[in-house]
């Protein structure tokens, strides 16, 4: 499995929004991110970095695999 790599916020919502996911809210320091089909709604902190457990946890409730994320980070 490959290690997540450090992150903002803003460049995790970008690499979802690559996947269908949109942004469309914003309440103070977090990101309201919804899928169509999805029932879940993704709540990414706006902060200069991700602590990894976060991340996972957001990867893990949007339906990709890690190793899916980490594709997105390539592209």
């Amino acid at each position: 499995m490959p290690s997540l790599p450090t992150l903002s916020g803003r460049e995790v919502a970008k690499m979802f929004s690559k996947s269908g996911w949109q942004m469309v809210r914003q309440r103070g320091s977090h990101m309201i991110m919804v899928k169509p089909g999805h029932m879940a709604t993704l709540s990414v902190p706006d902060h200069r970095e991700i602590a990894k457990g976060t991340l996972r946890s957001l990867i893990r409730s949007s339906g990709l695999t890690v190793e899916e994320f980490a594709a997105l980070a390539a592209e």
